[in-house]
């Protein structure tokens, strides 16, 4: 397969995962609705999705450097998905002085951005681990 035909493939695959993940992101967000609150302006919650779209696309990259097939990018951004679900949720878990999702769903800035932060970061972290 050609370069051009393998980066297209790729390319595709990269949406698809992006859209899988931002359904299942807006599926633990209980108390709105993600793009919603983006159309009404609420840049916490931008910053937050923003993070994540980074995230995965990051994890994504780095499989497409270490992976021979596009069953492994695959498999990686799937998992990659599920581990930014759970960093959200420890995240949210470990804020015991306030909720997350209250606070991206009120516009805290602050939130959104060590939101976007953790998203980031853990993705470089992961993906730094695929071999």
């Amino acid at each position: 397969m050609g370069p051009f035909v393998l980066t297209f493939m790729y390319f595709i695959l990269a949406i698809i995962i992006v859209g899988v993940g931002l359904v299942a992101f807006e599926a633990l967000t209980r108390q709105y609705k993600d793009w919603d609150e983006i159309k009404r302006g609420n840049h916490a919650v931008a910053l937050s999705i923003g993070g994540k779209i980074i995230g995965i696309c990051v994890i994504l990259s780095f499989s497409v450097y270490h992976s021979v097939r596009l069953t492994d990018t695959l498999i990686w951004g799937i998992f990659g998905i599920v581990l930014q679900m759970v960093a959200y949720l420890l995240f949210e878990l470990l804020t015991r002085k306030f909720s997350v999702e209250q606070e991206l769903h009120k516009g805290n800035i602050a939130v959104g951005i060590v939101t976007f932060c953790v998203s980031v970061g853990l993705a470089f972290v992961i993906g730094a681990s695929i071999t």
